[in-house]
């Protein structure tokens, strides 16, 4: 059965929407508010105000955390190791020995969930126990114990998160779904052509040769079963007989005009082009996987229409290109494949089973990384992927994505314009 695209009716009008809505951010009171992060993140989220709370910063471009004379430098270190939070601390402006402080960190992800970091002495510097995995988006809670005295701060530190509420997501359709097992197809791609399928043309002569009194059809005219193209009478018996279309189909040939003798020609050549073959190509490294029954998805590269099929053949002979033809008998009862367009095709040659994977569709950039938004409530918040195999609709992820997230599988360009709007702040 052919599948045509189907073309959401809303296309017109969601760009526009798109743009009231994220103009929201700025301030402008609509009814459908967009935001950015929530608490006090607005310099992460509004990079055109962070001057005005842009954390400070000490000799280890950590951020600077200040409880009366004691003060405390955070960063987040990864030269050479995997991220790790690292501390100093400093009392009336002199440096203190790591081994004063007794430091924790809290860190509160979207969703609730707290990593908990403990810190031992490392050189002049406190060193966290714990790698702060992707994204670095959290709240962080911080309680430092020196000489008797215990100091504590919580800020926001978010990125590649944002909010949207319920009725501006379904109005923008974004669509979710929930990670879990796929079975992916394992495709091969191949190029090919549309053709007539030679089993469905019939070649028609005179069953007597004499002179031909009537033509019926014109090249290109479309006739069916048992529909009279010629009258023709016998050089022999002077009789006249009728010469009738042997199948429905399309005239393709046509060689008889009236007065002609037939001479044992050909006169006709009917194409019935309700069924048609495609034939592609097959490279040597990729042959020993195809084979007769496997399904095949099937595009038009001038309608971009996709059909699909199973290769039905495969050729014994080796083209002049050393690829080897197979294959697929199409049904074209609506006419929508024309013989001589080029195609492009997927065979499926076998099957993956993922433990976890997610819709290719839902992937975006973010710095470097291809992420998937998560969601939870109406925060969406990025989930750096490690991605393994890719085929047709479905990505394979191995890593950076806990199985039973729900995550953005349709539109998500609107959560990458939001969050790009406001801005993706990584607090090193």
């Amino acid at each position: 059965m052919n599948q045509m695209t189907k073309i959401p009716t809303q296309v017109t009008w969601v760009p526009v929407l798109l743009t009231l809505l994220l103009t929201a951010c700025d301030g402008t009171n609509l009814e459908f508010p967009m935001h950015a992060g929530s608490h006090d993140e607005t310099a992460a989220a509004h990079p055109e105000h962070a001057s005005e709370i842009e954390p400070e910063k000490g000799p280890h471009h950590g951020r600077l955390l200040r409880d009366g004379d004691f003060m405390l430098e955070l960063a987040i270190f990864e030269t050479g190791v995997p991220p790790e939070f690292r501390a100093w601390a400093t009392k009336n402006g002199e440096a203190l020995s790591p081994e004063m402080v007794n430091l924790n960190i809290n860190l509160t992800r979207l969703g609730g969930k707290i990593d908990e970091i403990k810190f031992k002495p490392q050189g002049d510097a406190l060193r966290g126990d714990t790698v702060i995995y992707e994204p670095h988006s959290f709240i962080v809670t911080i309680t430092a114990v020196h000489g008797g005295s215990t100091h504590t701060w919580q800020y926001d530190n978010f990125e590649g998160r944002t909010k949207i509420e319920t009725a501006v997501a379904e109005a923008l359709e974004i669509k979710t779904l929930i990670a879990g097992p796929v079975v992916i197809p394992k495709t091969i791609s191949v190029y090919g052509q549309i053709t007539a399928n030679s089993e469905r043309r019939r070649k028609i002569s005179a069953r007597f040769d004499g002179v031909i009194k009537s033509v019926s059809p014109s090249l290109g005219d479309r006739v069916r079963k048992g529909q009279k193209l010629a009258t023709v009478e016998s050089n022999e018996s002077l009789q006249l007989f009728t010469i009738s279309a042997p199948i429905s189909g399309v005239i393709t040939q046509r060689d008889a005009n009236t007065g002609e003798q037939t001479n044992g020609r050909q006169l006709f050549t009917i194409m019935d082009t309700r069924s048609v073959w495609v034939e592609l190509s097959v490279f040597p490294e990729d042959l020993p996987q195809v084979h007769v029954g496997a399904p095949v998805t099937i595009t038009d590269t001038t309608s971009g229409q996709a059909v699909n099929g199973k290769v039905s053949r495969i050729d014994v002979t080796t083209q002049a290109n050393q690829s080897v033809k197979a294959r697929v008998v199409l049904d074209n009862k609506e006419g929508q494949l024309h013989p001589g367009r080029y195609v492009s095709a997927q065979i499926t040659v076998g099957e993956h089973s993922a433990a976890l994977a997610v819709k290719r569709t839902g992937l975006q950039a973010f710095r470097d990384f291809t992420v998937v938004y998560a969601q939870i409530g109406e925060e969406y918040e990025v989930r750096m992927l490690d991605l393994g195999l890719q085929a047709g609709e479905w990505a394979e992820v191995l890593g950076g994505l806990e199985p039973g997230t729900r995550y953005v599988s349709g539109n998500s360009y609107v959560i990458k314009a939001d969050i790009e709007k406001a801005g993706a702040a990584h607090d090193h």
